[in-house]
């Protein structure tokens, strides 16, 4: 028993090991945090990807029901029964008055109703369309979601590098206040100027405090789209901005054609003109027969005790055809084709939106990373040494300082457009080329 107890002892140690090495793991994986890594935490616990996965199993739930034959029924039954038990109901051969002898009509019967006009076939195919739809409708909301991700993703990384700029603009000014302090205890500078630099910098606190806040916000949008909201606070984006080089594509028609939405609005329209068969399948009459065991003892003269028979149920279109459920699957035929011409209309749409916003977002990049941050820190130097040597004023120092600390952050604000450009451009040109594997 103690080695038992010992054993037992040292298997739970190494679960809470494992258990603590694990949420090591994850703190260090958040607070350095790649968008690769949001993406995987994204796949296995984004809530609305879960809801499409439940939707999609639920239209296979729903396939196996369109799948099945109708099932046989069982009837049993009594008749002819007299009210007279004590000599009505007596069996007239052998003067018996025992139940199994009694002259009473029992029967078994087993009824099975027959489809015709391939409705079960149909409903399967009008099931198999709705399951590709629905695989689809998984795919493209991955799609979108997986844009919002990339789109929080930036949006954090654009909130630390405004807070960066913000505190080195802090300290930068908390830096020329003590010197400009200093200078008009010895009289160099006059007292007004000094007020212009602790109103700058007392502006600058501000905007220093809205970014921790922009930050905040940022980390907690994050953290919901991956699942983590109760470590919201400890999320650093560890990622660079992608790339500035455009990428060219060849064909937007096959993108357009490949898309999981047009795919999955092309799928529920087979799935509309199926069900279309189906509605005109049902002029075709369905049959019911049945199979009947009987035993009526005493019921005539040199009869056996025991008769079978069969019957046969054939509906009669006498007042109604099925013209209402007929017309209803052409109007929803209808509705699908046109749904699947906006679909596709709209992805196009996308498409170019999409990559006319790459394009600008990309000469605008190229713009501030080649010229005008380039241009901005020549000006700002010049006046710093123009200041520090007495040959400009103060004003033009912070002039200056401001030009170059609006345009830094313009060019973080540029860099986060293109890379949100860019995930939208590739998320408009997400095609599927193979709809079988998809949401398994």
């Amino acid at each position: 028993m103690q080695v038992l107890k010992v054993i037992g002892l040292l298997i739970i140690g190494c679960l809470l090991n494992a258990q603590i090495a694990f949420c090591a793991e994850e703190d260090t994986r958040l607070s350095n945090l790649t968008l690769s890594d949001a993406q995987q935490l994204f796949h296995s616990n984004n809530r609305e990807l879960l809801a499409a996965h439940r939707m999609l199993q639920a239209t296979e739930a729903n396939a196996i029901s369109a799948g099945q034959k109708p099932n046989p029924s069982l009837s049993v039954g009594v008749s002819n029964f007299n009210l007279n038990r004590n000599a009505g109901n007596k069996n007239l051969d052998n003067n018996s008055n025992n139940l199994i002898d009694q002259t009473l009509s029992s029967t078994v019967q087993i009824s099975q109703l027959f489809e015709r006009g391939d409705k079960r076939e149909l409903r399967m195919a009008s099931a198999k369309n709705a399951i590709r739809a629905s695989k689809f409708d998984v795919k493209d909301a991955e799609r979108q979601w997986l844009l919002t991700l990339n789109s929080t993703y930036y949006d954090l990384l654009l909130a630390q590098e405004i807070e960066t700029l913000q505190t080195a603009n802090v300290t930068l000014y908390e830096k020329t206040l003590q010197a400009a302090e200093l200078r008009l205890k010895a009289g160099d500078i006059a007292s007004s100027d000094v007020s212009r630099i602790r109103v700058d910098l007392l502006k600058t606190k501000n905007d220093l405090r809205q970014a921790q806040a922009n930050h905040q916000k940022a980390q907690t949008s994050l953290a919901y789209l991956i699942g983590k909201e109760s470590e919201a606070s400890t999320i650093h984006a560890e990622d660079h901005w992608p790339d500035d080089k455009v990428l060219a594509y060849n064909s937007v028609q096959k993108n357009v054609n490949q898309r999981p939405d047009v795919l999955a609005a092309e799928a529920r329209t087979n799935q509309a003109e199926e069900n279309t068969r189906l509605a005109n399948a049902l002029k075709t009459r369905d049959i019911n027969i049945a199979l009947q065991y009987q035993h009526f003892p005493g019921q005539m003269p040199g009869s056996l005790e025991d008769t079978i028979g069969a019957a046969i149920s054939i509906p009669l279109f006498t007042n109604y055809e099925y013209q209402g459920e007929i017309a209803r699957a052409q109007v929803d035929l209808n509705a699908a084709q046109e749904a699947k011409e906006q679909t596709r209309a709209a992805a196009l749409s996308e498409i170019e939106h999409a990559n006319a916003d790459l394009q600008a977002a990309t000469e605008k990049l190229q713009r501030f990373d080649e010229q005008i941050l380039t241009e901005a820190q020549k000006a700002a130097d010049a006046a710093e040494f123009a200041y520090n040597h007495g040959a400009t004023g103060i004003t033009d120092l912070l002039d200056s300082r401001r030009v170059l600390r609006a345009l830094q952050l313009d060019a973080a604000t540029v860099r986060a457009d293109f890379a949100k450009s860019l995930a939208a451009w590739k998320a408009a040109m997400t095609s599927t080329d193979n709809p079988d594997t998809l949401a398994q």
